[in-house]
């Protein structure tokens, strides 16, 4: 749904205009917005009468190709600004403290109410063009609770460039450079950076579909002048480019799975568990509903070849192999196998098999929390997550695995290449990241980020030792 009113009274919002005191930060380049809001208690954006002078069909207009060359840039670290209005941007915090408590004082416990903060609409720019009235929220779980709780600004962005357009038909089918939607992700628990960027080229070098990513600095102007957020990295959003250029179509069914029912236990499904992101208005989850059937059918005992064909013929069982060989190598613990959550489901159009996509890779690339990682071999797996126990416990499947680890640690992990790219991506995101301000940074010191780098490029080594290990 369009947001057009935010609604939030004008005492909160003054409150935190004066109770929140940040530090601000001088630019020769600064922005200014004039964004015209009434001071009544329902705050609404009423400057609809704007000229987008800045528009033109290959940074603006739906028309335009999606330009992967310009947005994702993997040899630079490149600068976006936001410009909120003092109003809107007194919105948002308290907003956020609704949801989550005071800030700086809260425990970072969850929103209980699962409720996305809200958008309001805010000047982009990049490269001085100015993209307008574009939908900026915060976003994010444990990691907004946890930086919000701690009192960190430095906080997960979404951005929706056409989220107002019905207030404003200047900006109609709006785009960034042919983009609509991007997360705009700060690194969080991260000292080196470098966790989401290369895990996301992990699991595209090894041929699956996943979404682009690249670094960018992060300056908000809320009424001082530019801030420096710091460093962050931009992730293609899956509803969007990603199924429109890395499949044939975006016909078909997109879920999110989350929470109960999306660790495929025999008798959990349920259609909250699997939230359509596409096709929406059609109440139907029938190609989920085959995929519990076939993987819990009896015939995987009595049957094996014929449970296969089953499952083969609605799931990408050959997708899902090679990401379970990546992902156990890499050690991704906040994800299927562990937690309910961060993958993508889409109903591939070409073959109609639900097909795997991965999603939110910054804890990756270490053992990890909840009790860490899998073991290679699956041994420590602990709950009821059949689509790893059962086609592990398959023959066939386990030989296709096993030729994945091995395709993985020969190519897209391979020790001296991955170093080098660690090598690589810290030298050109150090100057950033090393001089990030405090308020606006996970970073204990820059000594934090050097050691992070140095872990990473040991953690490569260890997992080929884990690798050579499990296959021999």
């Amino acid at each position: 749904m369009k947001t057009s009113i935010l609604k939030i009274s004008t005492i909160v919002s003054m409150l935190f205009l004066v109770g929140y005191l940040f530090i601000s930060c001088s630019d020769d380049d600064s922005i200014s917005e004039t964004e015209v809001v009434n001071t009544d208690t329902d705050v609404e954006v009423i400057d609809s009468d704007f000229v987008a002078t800045d528009w033109t069909t290959e940074t603006h207009s739906k028309d335009a190709d999606p330009n992967f060359t310009e947005v994702f840039d993997d040899t630079a670290v490149k600068r976006l600004d936001f410009v909120i209005s003092e109003n809107n941007w007194a919105a948002m915090l308290a907003d956020m403290t609704d949801l989550y408590g005071t800030f700086g004082r809260s425990s970072g416990s969850f929103n209980s109410d699962d409720e996305d903060p809200i958008f309001v609409p805010a000047s982009v720019f990049y490269k001085g063009i100015e993209w307008y009235k574009v939908g900026l929220r915060f976003k994010g779980n444990s990691s907004l609770a946890s930086a919000w709780g701690s009192g960190i600004l430095k906080l997960s962005f979404k951005m929706d460039f056409d989220e107002f357009e019905d207030d404003y038909p200047q900006i109609d089918n709006q785009r960034f450079y042919g983009f609509k939607k991007f997360s705009l992700k700060n690194n969080y628990d991260d000292s080196s950076f470098l966790r989401e960027k290369v895990a996301a080229e992990v699991f595209q070098n090894a041929g699956l579909a996943v979404s682009n990513t690249s670094f960018y600095t992060l300056y908000v102007d809320y009424g001082d002048g530019p801030q420096y957020f710091g460093l962050y990295t931009l992730v293609e959003e899956v509803d969007g480019t990603v199924l429109d250029t890395q499949f044939s179509s975006d016909d078909g069914n997109l879920y999110k799975p989350e929470d109960y029912g999306s660790s495929f236990a025999e008798g959990t499904f349920n259609e909250d568990g699997f939230e359509k992101k596409t096709n929406e208005d059609e109440a139907d989850w029938s190609d989920i509903e085959s995929v519990f059937t076939a993987l819990h059918s009896d015939t995987r005992i009595t049957d094996p070849e014929t449970w296969r064909a089953g499952l083969d013929a609605v799931f990408d069982t050959d997708v899902f192999l090679n990401y379970l060989a990546v992902n156990t190598i890499i050690q991704n613990w906040d994800t299927y196998g562990v937690m309910e959550h961060n993958y993508y489901l889409y109903n591939n159009p070409d073959n109609s098999l639900l097909t795997w996509i991965p999603w939110d890779n910054n804890e990756a690339l270490q053992d990890g929390k909840m009790g860490g990682s899998l073991n290679l071999n699956f041994s420590d797996l602990s709950g009821d997550w059949p689509l790893i126990e059962y086609l592990y416990e398959d023959d066939v499947y386990k030989a296709k695995y096993n030729e994945y680890v091995q395709a993985t640690i020969d190519g897209p992990f391979e020790t001296s290449y991955i170093q080098g790219v660690y090598d690589t991506y810290a030298a050109l995101v150090e100057p950033y990241a090393t001089t990030e301000v405090s308020g606006f940074t996970f970073l204990n010191s820059s000594s934090s980020f050097y050691s992070a780098i140095t872990t990473l490029k040991s953690h490569a080594s260890s997992r080929s030792t884990a690798v050579n290990n499990y296959l021999n």
